[in-house]
């Protein structure tokens, strides 16, 4: 080989090294870029997210979601869509949703009213009128009152990539994002991964727009992504793989992550979803430490009909909601409807109407595990703002009585508490990310 061959091969070979550089530090930036830095909005960190999350949180709230009470979700399924006519439910077999059999639903659990996990008897009429009234999480009533509703396993029907995508799963999220978000129909908001290009706009117009919206509005707003979010994480974490000899691979699937979270495939939309994701965190996370009081009421009993798993249910509830207690940067939700009485009453309202549609749109999902999971981390949601906005009523809660201000069916709770175990699973599924990330450079 010829003297000038090797310096160009010499020289390619540096070029490739540098270029080789560049990427890894790409990747590097990448990302931090998705993880640190401090929330909008509000005075916290992600690294203080992530650490109180990875330490105290996410292995306590796992081993809850284990316990009888919290594993069994009633749904129904069958509900049609109210706002377009359906495309047909999805054939894919992990779409499929398995009923729990009558048998396997603890006694305590499936003889109960709603309300059934107080120790006295409670049925009063003025129960039924609190559960009704306008609060601002309200959503659909006959979540787990319809005759169609079934229990289902949770465990048993975990939330992963099933293959439901396509025209089906983009109108769900289309609508949500644009007939129920706030925001005037001439500003193009590209969240949605399938949303199609509208030129040369790279979202900047929009979030311009969004800085200049009121506080109520930008959370609104900032919920709704941190839930697509949360739900996009899920299914990159737990992609089907591989399927050999009919024994289906699970596990995260990295190009799918930055194909819906990578600055540059998402034109700088992928951080801005995560950080919603930690801003969501943090308001379900306020709630917990909010509700505490009224679990801790010697009344409260974390019914299943077994005494004794029931009371250590109990106790690791209330010692994760110390955990909440004890994070030193909640938000501050007092901030928000915080104008003139008239206007914030008129506000909230919007606020509740919005988000119960959003609520009724989970019944336009067209795979049944898909529409599990959106129907309880919608209800979660829902009643995490509910919580948050009826500090009052909390505060009032008698001890030895069921409360006439504020009561939570088991429905409620066990989505409350699911929903943020979802929100906690997530971001450690984006440690996990990060990490592997950092290996494939």
């Amino acid at each position: 080989m010829s003297q000038g061959v090797r310096r160009a091969g010499a020289g390619q070979g540096a070029a490739a090294a540098v270029q080789l550089l560049v990427t890894l530090s790409f990747l590097r930036s990448v990302v931090e870029a998705q993880v640190t830095g401090v929330l909008d909005d509000c005075l916290c960190d992600i690294d203080s997210i992530d650490n109180f999350n990875t330490y105290k949180i996410f292995p306590k709230i796992k081993k809850l979601q284990e316990r009888d009470y919290f594993r069994y979700y009633k749904v129904n399924l069958k509900r049609p869509c109210p706002f377009w006519a359906e495309d047909g439910h999805c054939s894919i077999k992990d779409c499929h949703v398995e009923p729990c059999p009558e048998s396997k639903i603890p006694v305590g659990i499936k003889a109960g009213h709603s309300n059934k996990y107080l120790k006295m008897a409670n049925s009063t009429k003025e129960l039924e009128d609190c559960e009704q009234a306008n609060k601002l999480g309200a959503i659909n009533s006959t979540l787990e009152r319809s005759p169609a509703a079934q229990y289902v396993d949770l465990l048993l029907n975990p939330e992963r990539y099933t293959g439901y995508k396509g025209t089906s799963a983009w109108r769900v999220w289309n609508s949500i994002y644009e007939e129920n978000c706030f925001k005037p129909r001439s500003v193009y908001r590209p969240l949605n991964p399938l949303a199609p290009s509208r030129g040369e706009d790279d979202g900047e117009s929009f979030y311009t727009w969004l800085e200049g919206l009121c506080l109520e509005k930008r959370v609104f707003y900032k919920l709704i992504s941190g839930l697509h979010a949360s739900i996009n994480l899920h299914l990159c974490a737990n992609y089907l793989l591989e399927e050999t000899w009919g024994k289906p691979s699970w596990g995260p699937n990295i190009k799918e992550f930055k194909r819906r979270f990578d600055p540059v495939e998402t034109k700088g939309e992928g951080p801005r979803r995560l950080k919603n994701l930690y801003f969501l965190y943090l308001i379900e996370l306020r709630a917990l430490s909010k509700v505490a009081p009224y679990f801790e009421r010697s009344i409260v009993d974390l019914y299943t009909g077994n005494a004794e798993e029931d009371a250590d249910t109990k106790t690791l509830l209330l010692n994760i909601f110390q955990d909440t207690k004890s994070f030193p940067m909640h938000f501050d939700e007092k901030s928000m409807f915080a104008g003139d009485k008239k206007g914030a009453k008129s506000l909230k309202e919007e606020f509740r109407l919005h988000f119960k549609n959003i609520s009724r749109i989970m019944d336009c999902v067209g795979c049944d595990k898909c529409r599990l999971w959106g129907k309880l981390q919608t209800q979660g949601l829902g009643t995490a703002l509910k919580i948050l906005f009826s500090e009052k009523e909390i505060q009032k809660l008698p001890e030895n009585s069921p409360s006439k201000g504020f009561q939570l069916t088991r429905q409620e709770i066990v989505a409350l508490l699911n929903a943020f175990g979802r929100l906690s699973t997530s971001i450690r599924d984006l440690q996990n990310f990060k990490v592997l990330l950092q290996h494939s450079r």
